[in-house]
């Protein structure tokens, strides 16, 4: 893997990315032109405003995990990546590596910035990506991979802005992610990188991982940008215990049956959520309901309460 980065944190709310990503070959598509782009997302906000007292609406804050792929604005930027990958040594390279190659010369970074940047989810164009500082074009290039593989993941962090006009990216009107962060990883580097509990041995700890985090990534419609969506996205990439947790349930013969989120008793001036994990007995059908508690008002979730027993009241 390319410049693996994994943070995986402690028992709070701590670090765990990766840095890899899956672009496929580029692909005619449109680029991020260099106009400025307010992280709002409404294309009326002035009259929402007025709605609402004069009180703009907030902003949408996006935590989605995918994939990322570089593609054409169109020939003419096509035909110039041609001329520049003709200038480099890419002799012995596959068409994946010489794309890397090329866009990770700084006399190329012209060209990075004239490529469109789309996340795709479950394989579905989700948003276009566009830095809120031209520094982190260097988090695009870091996600393109020399060697893809279907485990590949990118998890963006932003705010999402309108929806991209159709001279912006192709023809592609899907909304444009201003963001701040990205990390790319593959799965299977994540799950290593989660300390496992001290009774659980690897063959049994990484299987559980897996289906957790796979069953987080296959929720309907997780496309990061509700809050129910990006609270389990932070724990997904952020929070260890949870892994911990199911890996224990499965080795006391128990299913995980459930995950769901839904808002806080605790939230008042801040927007809490409970994210509840169900396991079932599979021998008594008894149920056991473990949750933890996340702060999604502003863009970068965080840790309000650890993972702990849930009782439905």
């Amino acid at each position: 893997m390319d410049q693996v980065h994994t943070e995986i944190p402690e028992q709070t709310a701590s670090a765990s990315g990766v840095q890899e990503n899956t672009p496929a070959t580029v692909a005619p598509s449109t680029k991020p032109t260099a106009r400025a782009i307010a992280p709002q997302v409404c294309a009326n906000c002035g009259s929402a405003a007025a709605s609402n007292g004069g009180t703009p609406p907030a902003p949408r804050y996006v935590y989605a995990i995918g994939r990322i792929e570089p593609r054409f604005p169109g020939p003419s930027v096509e035909k110039e990546f041609a001329q520049a990958t003709g200038r480099a040594e890419t002799a012995g390279l596959t068409d994946r590596q010489a794309v890397q190659k090329v866009l990770s010369q700084r006399q190329n970074r012209y060209l990075v910035r004239q490529l469109c940047w789309v996340m795709t989810i479950e394989g579905l164009d989700t948003y276009i990506l566009v830095p809120r500082d031209p520094v982190d074009l260097d988090l695009l290039i870091e996600s393109l991979r020399a060697t893809p593989t279907p485990m590949d993941l990118d998890c963006v962090i932003g705010v999402q802005g309108p929806m991209a006009p159709p001279d912006m990216c192709n023809g592609l009107m899907i909304p444009i992610v201003v963001f701040d962060q990205i990390y790319s990883f593959d799965r299977d580097t994540l799950i290593k990188a989660i300390p496992r509990p001290e009774k659980a041995t690897a063959k049994e700890f990484a299987p559980a991982a897996e289906q957790l985090f796979d069953r987080i990534m296959q929720m309907a419609d997780n496309a990061g940008a509700p809050d129910e969506n990006r609270a389990l996205n932070y724990l997904a990439v952020r929070y260890q215990a949870i892994y911990a947790t199911g890996a224990d349930a499965f080795a006391r013969n128990a299913s995980l049956t459930g995950v769901d989120v839904q808002p806080s008793k605790l939230s008042t001036t801040r927007n809490i959520l409970d994210v509840i994990f169900t396991y079932t007995n599979r021998n008594t059908d008894v149920d056991e309901k473990f949750f933890v508690r996340v702060d999604v008002t502003d863009e970068f979730p965080f840790l309000v309460t650890k993972l702990s027993p849930y009782y439905d009241r």
